[in-house]
């Protein structure tokens, strides 16, 4: 095998165990839950600029992909 390739594979199996997630949090734990009332994370205030983004630069994109093949 690759030493490249072997590395990467021993690397990246060696990180992914840091990354398993622990068990849930005891609900008697006493204390108050963390957030009241229940939505209490705002979906909407990074998402619909990110889609915004997404949408100017795919339309960016097509224009310029048309633009050359109206040259050529």
């Amino acid at each position: 095998m690759n030493t490249k390739f072997l590395s990467i594979l021993v690397l990246t199996i060696g990180i992914s165990t840091f990354c398993l997630a622990g068990p849930p949090p005891s609900p008697n734990n006493g204390g108050a839950p963390g957030c009241w009332p229940p939505p209490c994370i705002p979906i909407d205030g990074g998402i619909s600029l990110l889609i915004a983004a997404g949408a100017i630069y795919g339309g960016r994109k097509l224009y310029k992909t048309k633009k050359e093949e109206n040259l050529l």
